[in-house]
């Protein structure tokens, strides 16, 4: 069903830290309505979680692939995982 909500923990490689990614990526989540989180990763990579319909996932997901302008994203990696139920998008620390 395409209302049902999905959740995949996402793993972004490349140059994507002191780029602006997690500030853009809160801004793509809020604009199409995907619920979660986008960290920092000790090993320089980025970690989200995404949660909503599959059609809001997957274009969060087309996102994260390129991400900001000055971003370069080498791989993305997404794993299935169950939902939370989270309300927002959150940057965490």
């Amino acid at each position: 069903m395409q209302n049902e909500s999905v959740r995949r923990r996402v793993t972004v490689r490349g140059q994507v830290q002191a780029v602006g990614y997690r500030w853009s990526a809160k801004q793509q989540a809020d604009s199409i309505g995907a619920r979660g989180f986008v960290r920092n990763l000790p090993d320089g990579s980025v970690e989200l979680e995404v949660e909503g319909t599959p059609d809001v996932v997957d274009r969060m997901l087309a996102w994260a692939a390129s991400g900001p302008p000055h971003a370069v994203v080498e791989s993305v990696d997404a794993t299935a995982i169950e939902p939370t139920g989270d309300a927002g998008f959150d940057i965490r620390h």
